[in-house]
């Protein structure tokens, strides 16, 4: 048997917000072998609404797979040299499709999506509760990420869902349900960590809870079984490309960058900075549940084993903060030139940015901020102004971090890091020098897939993850940064940037939007005409609906 033949590859399938890729990894060392990417339309109907073609992300899953299988050739490898495959994901966007003809009864509501905004306070009205209601069962505030609420929302606007509901023919998924059950005909599983990501799953059990399920109104029968991040759940059938081939994991795309880091022990974190960023930390076989913004979630679950848990915050604005700098105000052709042009000056000379377009998210969860630019005077540049738009990612993370030190007396020593935007140099040296602490940035191609091929490998005992017999080779090599700052001067610019914090709370009156009106109206118009044959029936009908 030649060299070539003994070979195992892994595929990964990694569906993610903007694209669609599959990528090839060698064992025992998971070098890339080979990919091919796919971009997805982004679909906005209204200001708020974001959506994806769920046929238009099977057919990606489909061709780029098709495309990177082809290309195998080339490196001396074929099919067959493929043990297993992996599904990492965006997590939260939701699908409903029919489950006698397969076809979706909707555009997949994308998890950054904010329609569902006023259904927050609808729900808490309704129930007379507060956000963090839910939080120990689920490890969720009560907000609009959550698919439970983008459910509602289908169920509510939308007929076609509603019919199929009504006849029980309709079925839930997240990206990873609605692709498993397309390539494994008619298999309808999830895992934890997208599970854990819906609002709707217990985090002590790993079950779908009933009673979240009857707070969102929501079938139980709809949902997908919830399985573990790293096992056989059964082989290819589809016709395509891929057909025969096992799938042994899945796990959200974050989540997955955690196990690329190779975050296996409590305490160490990472952060990937993309149009936002996302930070989660290992905080071992015990949920911890935030007092300080922070959701906690499932960090990953190996077949039997007991399942890991994460405190994670996430920034809305970080990379999309330098597009805005370079769209709206045009102090740059192209976002890559934030570090040259922020390099020009030594400091933002006191100028602080608050990117809060759609409000604050963590620690903060001020919906009603919006952002401001502190801080000006006359001799501020429009490169002090780009250095602020770096700057302000950096103290969003070190919020996180602080946040994370209150939940569970965390003390990080240092912050893996990855993402497009920390290819920035300059924006890498102040998250060291701003948080304190030195930052590790990954060198990896894609630590997400990587994360997603380690798990597929452990699920089919290819590898051997625990501490004491750790049989694989994979490595993490990285670029380092080391704080140049001292804690006096991190503490007084920390300050002023809370300042500039609190400077953009308050500027949106909160006020029934349209869909919460609309929501009361089909409550009202759906009460028997019997009701309002007498008045006391008509008062008590109402005053359940307006009180």
């Amino acid at each position: 048997m030649s060299a070539t033949e003994q070979t195992k590859l892994i595929g990964v399938i990694d569906a993610g917000s903007n694209s669609v890729k599959f990528v090839i990894y060698q064992i025992p060392n998971f070098n890339q072998v080979c990919a091919h990417e796919i971009d997805i339309k982004q679909i906005s109907p209204k200001e708020g609404f974001l959506e994806h073609d769920p046929e238009e992300i099977i057919s990606a899953v489909r061709e780029s797979a098709k495309v990177a299988l082809h290309l195998l050739p080339n490196y001396g490898f074929t099919k067959d040299n493929i043990y297993t495959i992996g599904i990492t994901n965006q997590r939260e966007t939701t699908v409903l499709w029919n489950k006698k003809t397969g076809k979706p009864l909707y555009n997949a509501i994308v998890w950054k999506d904010t329609r569902t905004t006023s259904s927050v306070d609808e729900i808490m009205e309704k129930l007379s509760v507060d956000q963090d209601h839910f939080r120990e069962i689920s490890g969720l505030p009560i907000s609009s990420f959550g698919s439970a609420l983008k459910i509602r929302w289908l169920k509510r606007f939308v007929p076609q869902v509603r019919d199929a509901c009504r006849d029980g023919l309709c079925l839930f998924g997240t990206v990873d349900t609605w692709i498993i059950w397309n390539l494994i005909r008619g298999l309808h599983i999830t895992d934890c960590t997208n599970a854990s990501r819906t609002l709707l799953m217990n985090l002590q059990t790993l079950n779908w809870d009933p009673q979240l399920c009857l707070a969102f109104s929501i079938d139980e029968k709809i949902l997908p079984e919830i399985r573990s991040s790293s096992e056989v759940y059964g082989k290819i059938n589809d016709n395509s490309d891929l057909d025969g081939l096992i799938i042994s994991s899945i796990i959200g795309n974050q989540q997955a960058s955690l196990v690329g880091q190779l975050c296996f022990k409590t305490g160490q974190a990472k952060s990937t900075y993309r149009s936002g960023c996302f930070l989660l930390c290992n905080i071992g076989n015990k949920p911890v549940f935030s007092h300080h913004g922070l959701v906690t979630t499932v960090a990953y679950k190996f077949g039997k084993n007991k399942p890991v848990y994460a405190l994670e915050g996430n920034i809305a604005i970080a990379g999309t903060a330098l597009k805005w700098i370079k769209d709206n105000l045009k102090l740059m052709k192209d976002t890559s030139e934030s570090e040259i042009l922020g390099s020009v000056v030594p400091t933002t000379g006191d100028c602080y940015f608050v990117p809060a377009f759609r409000g604050l998210f963590a620690p903060y969860y001020q919906k009603e901020a919006r952002g401001v630019i502190c801080g000006l005077t006359a001799f501020t540049t429009k490169n002090h102004i780009i250095r602020a738009s770096l700057e302000t990612v950096c103290y969003q993370v070190s919020d996180i971090i602080e946040a994370m030190k209150k939940d569970a007396d965390i003390h990080l020593t240092k912050l893996h890091v990855d993402g497009k935007m920390a290819d920035n140099n300059l924006l890498m040296q102040l998250q060291a020098d701003l948080s304190g602490i030195p930052i590790l940035r990954s060198l990896s191609e894609d630590t997400t897939s990587l994360g997603c091929a380690i798990a597929a490998a452990k699920g089919v005992d290819l590898i051997d993850l625990r501490p004491e017999n750790r049989v694989y080779s994979v490595k993490v090599h990285h670029d380092t940064y080391l704080p140049t700052t001292t804690a006096e001067d991190r503490r007084a610019r920390i300050k002023k940037w809370k300042m500039a914090v609190e400077r953009s709370y308050g500027w949106v009156e909160h006020k029934r939007s349209e869909e919460m009106t609309n929501e009361r109206y089909e409550l009202l118009s759906s009460i028997p005409f019997t009701l309002f044959l007498t008045s006391s029936f008509f008062l008590l009908a109402a005053s359940e609906i307006f009180k």
